[in-house]
């Protein structure tokens, strides 16, 4: 069995239903997916950036921008239900089937336009720690959730946390979140214990500015802007 460099694995499923064709949808001028291929391939940190489909357009247009599709996307593993964590163990599964072995990969999300080669080579500096299995990168959240208000079952507003309520913000610790961009994993410790959020996990802070979730049309639009903005055309 072959040892490899890391592996990028770019997971993109063809049935997006919020967005149709979400993956291989324009953003600034090409595919979404593009800019995720593009800035691994400039990384120079893989052997390979493949990517996981169920979509024989998707696999065109990603051969198109340098990545390989070794094989399509199971069907089990194409619907509404299946989460990462099933699609990155069928990949692991498929190349063990085929003698390929890598000790590191990075998952990275097809709509990920603020993904750089500069970010993927410093996040990987950070896996490379002693005792460090994962690395995703993070956010602070822009409002201390502590003094978040929610409603409840008579409409009223109540607070979520008493305590942080009436808090000053800054004397309140800073709570981060995923930026749902991609996550460097140490391929034995994920098959021991696939929880990427807590397995000895380091962040990667990255600025609110180049982060957005893309659930819907407002996201788009908000996330072209921001990516605009990054890049100095705005």
């Amino acid at each position: 069995m072959k040892t490899k460099k890391p592996y990028a694995i770019i997971t993109a499923r063809g049935g997006s239903k919020r967005i149709p064709g979400k993956n291989i949808r324009e953003f600034c001028g090409k595919p979404i997916i593009a800019y995720s291929i593009e800035a691994a391939l400039e990384s120079g940190l893989f052997d390979e950036v493949m990517v996981s489909t169920d979509s024989v357009l998707i696999a065109d247009i990603a051969k198109q921008y340098g990545a390989t599709v070794p094989f399509m996307r199971s069907k089990k593993n194409s619907d509404d239900f299946s989460g990462t964590t099933d699609v990155l163990n069928e990949v692991l599964e498929l190349y063990q089937e085929r003698g390929i072995h890598f000790s590191e990969f990075c998952c990275i999300y097809p709509t990920a336009p603020f993904i750089t080669a500069e970010k993927l080579q410093d996040s990987y500096r950070i896996l490379q720690e002693h005792d460090v299995y994962n690395v995703i990168p993070v956010v602070a959240f822009s409002f201390p959730p502590q003094r978040g208000i929610i409603l409840s079952d008579h409409g009223y507003i109540e607070p979520v946390d008493i305590n942080g309520a009436g808090a000053r913000s800054q004397d309140l610790p800073v709570i981060y979140h995923d930026c749902g961009q991609f996550y460097w994993i140490k391929t034995a410790e994920y098959k021991k214990n696939n929880d990427v959020m807590n397995n000895h996990t380091r962040p990667f802070f990255v600025s609110e500015t180049e982060v957005q979730d893309i659930d819907n049309e407002t996201d788009w639009k908000l996330a072209e802007m921001k990516y605009k903005f990054m890049k100095g055309l705005i």
